[in-house]
């Protein structure tokens, strides 16, 4: 009789110890985190610090990491294997070359925001300058806009010469940079006496001051699409986000740093 209620017991303790195990392990897994890695645009560093704060606030099991750099950089390093979420680039082109390989669902990508190409000298510059076109005076010996190969900004600039009529006259003195914040830093440091940069970029500098914006007829239309990578890892986190950069309040946080909407 005894050991018949010595073994009931048994097997009650067992049973509790076994819950109690199998709730530790839910809690466990229901507190692990998930890094979404996202390759995106120098320009959108300051803009996504912010929106990476504003999630992380209210998803707490998702840690966004970024990946910062040109965008034509940014579309090789993915294109060969580099490990990536999502792709929120500064130009179509770029964007379009993963959608075309397959690396990126059409369905699962969309233009979010806009930009503009402005003309920035350094603030406490006694260059006369106030236009574009006066960058062909002689007075001016240093021209910085980034790389047209990989960077949108750069290729933004190089179309608003060329329009411009002012192409020819101005390679000599072109100085290139690998991405439109080193432009910036360019400007700011008075190592070229103006540069091409995004509106964006120069609105949150105090080093630099703007003297003319690019006509957007000079130019392609200026967009910054973003998607999903298709063999993404966290598939659930990573469309969470997508969706969560098109709310209308994320949106208002880009336009906040000099984004344009997308009507």
């Amino acid at each position: 009789m005894k050991k018949t209620i010595y073994l009931v017991l048994f097997l009650f303790l067992f049973s509790i110890l076994s819950a109690c195990g199998e709730n530790q392990n839910n809690n466990a897994n229901s507190k692990k985190t998930t890094e979404l890695t996202i390759s995106a645009a120098a320009s959108l560093s300051d803009a996504l610090k912010d929106v990476q704060k504003r999630y992380e606030k209210v998803h707490p099991n998702v840690k966004l990491h970024f990946n910062f750099g040109a965008s034509g950089t940014l579309q090789q390093q993915i294109s060969q294997g580099a490990p990536a979420d999502l792709f929120f680039s500064a130009a179509e082109d770029k964007f379009n070359v993963l959608v075309k390989s397959g690396l990126i669902n059409k369905s699962e990508g969309i233009n979010l925001v806009g930009n503009e190409v402005v003309l920035v000298i350094p603030k406490d510059s006694d260059t006369k300058i106030s236009s574009f076109t006066e960058l062909s005076k002689p007075s001016i010996k240093k021209i910085s806009i980034g790389t047209p190969e990989a960077v949108p900004a750069g290729a933004y600039a190089e179309e608003t010469f060329k329009n411009m009529k002012l192409w020819d006259s101005l390679q000599p003195r072109l100085v290139y940079a690998k991405d439109v914040r080193q432009v910036l830093s360019y400007v700011e440091t008075g190592n070229v006496d103006a540069g091409v940069v995004y509106k964006t970029d120069a609105l949150i500098s105090k080093k630099v001051k703007i003297v003319d914006s690019a006509d957007p007829k000079t130019h392609s239309p200026i967009v910054y699409p973003v998607g999903i990578i298709k063999d993404t890892k966290h598939k659930k986190e990573a469309k969470a986000f997508y969706k969560y950069l098109q709310k209308p309040s994320t949106v208002k946080v880009l336009e906040n740093y000099g984004f344009k909407k997308i009507s």
